[in-house]
């Protein structure tokens, strides 16, 4: 039987770290919380969680650096908090392997639907309705997802790190092979999030993946882009 799931909350500011860890308590999650990095990493090799939310701007190590030692090994799901307007951390975020971000001053009933969704892609990944025809594997140049352990391999065998949103970026366009999927439908399928016009959050996460994949990510030619309309991932 599961149990509830544990968040870490890393903030520096006491106030926000007590609201969010009552709010999330009484919502039934078990919350652990951290005021910088050092206690952050500490938690971890305590017990490991379901999802961190980081907040970006702490003193010392500040939010991005910390996310960026946390992803040489650990691939937990991360919702970062972020100051109104700085667009920039956002993206650089993104690019470093987040799985969301929120602005502060936050919303506590969108941030319990936020963590919801990622919580969601992470155990279920997309497509979860097993059908007769639904692939198991799919390759990706000279990687192959393994669509029932959710992993991505090197054709050595070795593991190829993935966040829970780049996993159900490439569940869904091998889901999708040959068809040419536009942002909306990305946002709607692989994001759990409405569609916003001015959202970059898509194009930065498959720039991410082509990283990982493409032999030349500034040609790539493994999941492809249709200009002005989206994304094809078409191995033939």
């Amino acid at each position: 039987m599961t149990g509830p799931k544990t968040i870490l909350i890393c903030d520096d500011e006491r106030d926000v770290r007590e609201m969010l860890a009552e709010y999330l308590t009484k919502r039934g999650f078990t919350i652990v919380t951290a005021s910088n990095s050092d206690e952050l990493m500490a938690e971890l090799e305590k017990a490991p969680v379901d999802i961190i939310l980081l907040d970006i701007n702490m003193p010392g190590e500040d939010g991005l650096t910390t996310l960026r030692s946390l992803r040489v090994n650990n691939q937990v799901p991360v919702v970062m908090l972020t100051a109104a307007g700085e667009v920039i951390d956002r993206i650089v975020g993104l690019e470093m392997g987040a799985d969301d971000y929120l602005a502060k001053p936050v919303d506590l009933r969108e941030l319990e639907a936020r963590i919801k969704a990622v919580l969601r892609r992470k155990s279920q990944p997309v497509g979860q309705s097993k059908r007769k025809d639904a692939p198991e594997t799919a390759r990706f140049g000279e990687f192959l997802l393994d669509l029932t352990a959710v992993k991505l391999r090197t054709v050595d065998g070795d593991e190829v790190p993935l966040t829970a949103m780049e996993f159900n970026l490439l569940s869904l366009f091998a889901r999708n092979r040959g068809r040419v999927l536009n942002r909306d439908q990305i946002l709607e399928q692989a994001h759990d999030r409405s569609w916003d016009p001015f959202d970059r959050s898509i194009d930065i996460r498959i720039s991410r993946l082509r990283r990982k994949i493409e032999p030349n990510p500034q040609k790539p030619q493994i999941i492809k882009t249709v200009r002005g309309i989206g994304y094809i991932y078409d191995p033939d």
